[in-house]
């Protein structure tokens, strides 16, 4: 189940410090990237949260501005950070990363690519996508579901399946994306007006009519 958000009375292990990315949400990614800024920043971390009270609103006021990224790339932030910077990062820092791991592929944000899925028009294999990674994560939601059914319904899972997508950009990997087949202008073989006189007569007869 879910943590609550605030400090833990367990001692730091490596258990502590690694969440399972299965079944992680945002408040278990918060609580994790703390449990590692303690453990990287141990005497700045202390000084800046001095007790529980202050450790637990600085957390729910960190979950209220990360909602919008996913529970592993929170985390991935907050690794990120320890890597590069030598004192305690400040929510300022922290949301430039999380912004950073999307524009270094030219990949919107999980809610202006849910914004973008929504407001696509039809064909949808044709519109001018941000990026293919949006159009597949549209197409792995399902069209008549997102036009259809509530965002509290769609939204959690566009956001997954936008991740499994994110996920294989961010590696690297091709993304599968089948074009459209294009119309043909004219019909390369009419029916017709007579031959079509003929079809609607038998129609007719087998009717009935």
């Amino acid at each position: 189940m879910p943590t609550e958000v605030g400090r833990s009375n367990k001692a730091l292990d490596s258990s502590d410090l690694r969440v399972s990315e299965r079944g992680m949400d945002h408040v278990d990614a918060i609580n994790q990237v703390f449990a590692e800024f303690e453990f990287a920043y141990h005497n700045q971390f202390h000084k800046a949260f001095a007790d529980l009270e202050s450790l637990t609103i600085a957390k729910k006021y960190w979950l209220s501005n990360v909602e919008e990224y996913s529970p592993s790339h929170i985390v991935a932030a907050g690794k990120k950070l320890i890597k590069s910077r030598e004192y305690l990062p400040s929510i300022a820092a922290f949301l430039m990363e999380c912004e950073k791991g999307y524009e270094l592929f030219g990949l919107p944000s999980v809610r202006a690519a849910y914004a973008e899925v929504c407001g696509a028009s039809s064909p949808k294999a044709s519109h001018d996508w941000s990026h293919e990674a949006v159009y597949l994560a549209g197409k792995a939601t399902g069209w008549f579901l997102l036009a259809n059914e509530p965002e509290r319904t769609t939204f959690p899972l566009f956001e997954f399946n936008y991740m499994q997508v994110v996920k294989k950009v961010m590696t690297g990997q091709d993304l599968m994306v089948t074009p459209p087949v294009a119309l043909k202008e004219r019909v390369s073989n009419p029916t017709s007006k007579g031959l079509t006189k003929e079809r609607l007569a038998k129609l007719r007869s087998e009717l009935g009519l």
